[in-house]
């Protein structure tokens, strides 16, 4: 009774898609389609609700709590809030990447619909000739229309990917350029100037990342995102079933891909630490007096052990890469299942079928894209607090 009350609720949510599951299907098509249309939902909404929550509870945490533990230094003119500091020195610009990324999603749609256009209307049509607007069009002009609207559609995407990449990076640069002179002031001003050297990575190696961010900070979430639904709309709107398909891996990769990531950042810790202490060994060797033999094997140590993170971290990162394509590729799977017995049971096009599964191939970029953002964005934060760390008397605060 209760299986078949469970069939019940999967063929009345395959109604709310138009679809009616008659009894020629074959037995392959069942578990998939509930696993589609039902279990994979649940678990990304149970899944979503608790990331959700999760973030909610860590944020308050981190609001009254960890600022007076992480941050226990101070730098003249930065503030401890890394977002609001991007925000407060680049407002406008980040106003204008904002919208220049929102500008971006009706032409991706454009590059979408067009090849679906080209197979059905162009290729797969016997309505040829047809007039529009006293003007006639054969069967290969009509193509050379569609073909030039896409090519067009292309061009204009990719000047305008140029243009938001080349301000990105000035916008980065300029944020970089004022983060080095703050840092660089207050060690200049630090009376407690025990580790000179260790300012030398500061400036050039710890900073780096934290001004590529400052350009990505809102841009790539929101073009990303912008790029993720504008895919996902026109999944749904040529199939709901084929669109809720492309979510069905989602939840494994909101559950799984950010503890490995949980993971590199311990090590990227460990390797800062590591970097500052042979810079610190070095700096003991730079009077030109003849090393001693404990001195050289203790540098010799360090960058044994810098060696180690950096594999460790190298090995983590590409087993997240090779996992996160190894789950992207099981989503092709169950469009060429799905799409290919609805093609075949003339429920849609071959042409919406084939379009479908180019913007898929597009989906991915941008759930790589965020997964990467997150990363950059915890690698970041631990960037960002280390710098303060470096600065650790509170009696420089005016």
């Amino acid at each position: 009774m209760q299986m078949e009350s469970y069939h019940d609720i999967v063929h009345k949510i395959a109604l709310l898609f138009e679809y009616k599951i008659d009894e020629n299907a074959p037995d392959w098509f069942h578990p998939v389609l509930h696993f589609v249309i039902l279990i994979a939902p649940i678990f990304l909404i149970i899944v979503v609700t608790y990331l959700f929550t999760k973030s909610a509870v860590s944020y308050y945490r981190y609001k009254s709590v960890t600022p007076k533990i992480a941050f226990s230094g101070y730098i003249r003119g930065l503030d401890k809030n890394l977002f609001r500091f991007v925000f407060d020195t680049s407002k406008k610009q980040q106003i204008l990447l904002f919208i220049a990324s929102l500008l971006s999603m009706p032409i991706l749609y454009g590059t979408l619909e067009l090849p679906k256009q080209i197979i059905n209307n162009a290729l797969d049509s016997n309505h040829f000739p047809f007039t529009y607007r006293d003007y006639e069009f054969s069967q290969v002009r009509f193509l050379l229309v569609l073909c030039g609207l896409y090519l067009l559609a292309i061009i204009v995407n990719g000047v305008h990917k140029y243009w938001l990449n080349v301000f990105k990076g000035r916008v980065a640069e300029r944020f970089l350029r004022r983060l080095r002179l703050l840092v660089y002031r207050q060690w200049r001003g630090d009376k407690t100037a025990d580790r000179k050297t260790d300012i030398i990575p500061i400036l050039s190696q710890e900073v780096e990342p934290i001004g590529g961010f400052a350009a990505d900070i809102l841009t790539l979430p929101v073009f990303q995102i912008g790029t993720f639904m504008t895919i996902m709309t026109f999944m749904i709107v040529k199939d709901p079933i084929l669109g809720a398909a492309a979510l069905a891996i989602l939840p494994i990769q909101l559950v799984l891909l950010p503890r490995f990531q949980r993971y590199v950042n311990v090590l990227a810790r460990e390797r800062i630490q590591e970097v500052r202490n042979l810079g610190s060994k070095l700096g003991g060797q730079l009077d030109g007096t003849i090393s001693s033999t404990r001195e050289i094997y203790e540098v010799s140590v360090s960058l044994k052990e810098l060696e180690r993170i950096r594999r460790e971290i190298h090995k983590m990162k590409f087993f997240i890469k090779v996992f996160n394509n190894f789950l992207m590729s099981l989503t092709p799977f169950l469009f060429y299942a799905l799409g290919g017995y609805f093609v075949i049971e003339e429920r849609i096009t071959l042409g919406a079928l084939v379009a479908v599964l180019a913007a898929h191939k597009e989906m991915a970029a941008p759930i790589k894209e965020l997964f990467r953002y997150y990363q950059a964005l915890e690698d970041v934060r631990v960037r960002y607090r280390e710098i303060f760390k470096f600065f650790p008397k509170p009696a420089l605060n005016p």
